[in-house]
């Protein structure tokens, strides 16, 4: 080899020996981190040390949780977390969960639906107002509010000069008849006046049927000694009295409201709907009412009747849904919300109202992770049915959630704003 190249050789493994001892003297090091051109690169992340990038998280030592998940130092963090994200709540001790109840949360298939205010009202086809078909004083009154009465049974009595002239009018009209039939019967009378006998009869005995008498009540009144009549008012179905007017003893003007009867068995619902909803609606569309007066109760029903037109002022369509009330518990002109379902079956999350909880921000619920610990996590919500609501975003099926005795997590969550967060603070 030639004499220069090992000269060359020894003055580089010189330098190399030189500089691996300036690495590893202390005081070479703090003039070396100052120099870009340092033999020692930085380990880990950039600008920090490997024992900086493995030092643990800030802890929470009052709460004992990682602080950024302390929701009792910073509940305030809860505004800006997205559906299924929460922080910790540690209670004092685990005794303090004593009223506090859990339920799953509850997985159930649903369809799309739109809601929309609902009244309650009677079904006009099974409505009758009963009336004095003439005037007359008011004999007898056989029923009262509330009574349920069944077609035909007698509702009150009413005598009456009309009434009278038209029984008396049979009778003469009967009489008149019968001596025809027997003057026709040996050739003495014409033909013509036997028939005119005959129709005046019969007229006789059209007028006392459109006044309410029965065949059975006509032929009573030709009986020899029948001549104060009395028209019995009779119902036109079986209903329920809803309304009296009749007093005994009052005189009435024809046509003068006496009842009103009302089959309850079935009412009709007075739904509001948005026009938008109309391409979706159909006569049969099953309904839901949740009623204020019954909130634990859910009402079904279905679409009788769509309205031919949208209201011009308010932009809404009139819809009747009938309702089945075997019970007779409903009532008219009860107020609520209704559901009319228009879509698929879809599976969606449901719990218990009570569950949720309102802060300034969004909507949470409590979760358990331990005897006292508790995840206040976020959630989307969607409808209200009942004493449910609907989970859109934020849980899972079968998780549990504090359903009752809620306001014991809470406040300890928000313990911080009384002045009792981390002892560091």
């Amino acid at each position: 080899m030639n004499p220069h190249m090992r000269l060359l050789q020894k003055i580089s493994l010189l330098l190399a020996l030189v500089m691996q001892a300036s690495c590893s003297d202390p005081e070479s090091k703090s003039a070396a981190a100052s120099d870009t051109d340092a033999c020692c690169p930085p380990e880990g992340a950039a600008g920090t040390t490997a024992a900086d990038a493995a030092a643990p998280a800030a802890f929470c030592g009052e709460h004992r949780v990682p602080e950024a998940e302390c929701g009792i130092c910073g509940p305030d963090r809860l505004r800006e977390l997205p559906p299924g994200r929460g922080l910790l709540v540690r209670l004092p001790a685990p005794a303090s969960t004593n009223q506090v109840t859990f339920v799953s949360v509850e997985e159930a298939l649903t369809a799309e639906a739109v809601e929309c205010p609902a009244e309650l009202v009677l079904d006009s086809n099974r409505l009758a107002m009963v009336v004095a078909p003439v005037a007359g004083i008011l004999r007898e009154v056989h029923v009262d509010l509330g009574a349920r009465v069944a077609s035909g049974q007698p509702l009150a009595a009413l005598g009456s000069p009309a009434l009278a002239e038209a029984v008396t009018r049979l009778a003469s009209s009967w009489q008149t008849l019968q001596r025809e039939q027997r003057l026709r019967a040996r050739q003495i009378t014409p033909e013509k006046d036997f028939q005119q006998a005959e129709a005046e009869h019969r007229l006789a005995r059209e007028q006392l049927r459109a006044l309410g008498f029965t065949e059975q009540e006509i032929e009573g009144w030709l009986e020899p000694g029948r001549r104060d009549p009395s028209l019995v008012v009779r119902a036109p179905l079986d209903a329920e009295v809803i309304e009296r007017n009749a007093i005994r003893g009052a005189w009435v003007e024809a046509g003068q409201r006496l009842f009103t009867l009302a089959d309850r068995s079935t009412l009709r619902a007075r739904l509001s709907l948005p026009e938008s909803a109309l391409s979706t609606l159909r006569i049969g569309l099953a309904v839901e009412l949740w009623l204020d007066a019954l909130p634990s109760r859910v009402v079904t029903g279905r679409v009788a009747w769509i309205a031919a037109e949208v209201d011009a002022r308010t932009r809404r369509l009139l819809v009747l849904a009938e309702v089945p009330n075997p019970d007779g518990l409903l009532r008219a002109h009860m107020f609520g919300r209704a559901r009319l379902w228009i879509g698929p079956p879809r599976a969606t999350l449901w719990i218990p109202a009570d569950a949720v909880h309102r802060t300034q921000g969004p909507p949470v619920v409590f979760v358990p992770r331990e005897p006292d610990l508790f995840e206040a996590r976020v959630v989307r919500l969607g409808r209200v049915g009942g004493q449910r609501v609907e989970v859109c975003e934020g849980l899972q099926p079968g998780e549990s959630v504090a359903a009752t005795g809620g306001f014991t997590l809470k406040s300890q969550l928000f313990l911080s704003r009384l002045g009792a967060g981390c002892a560091e603070d």
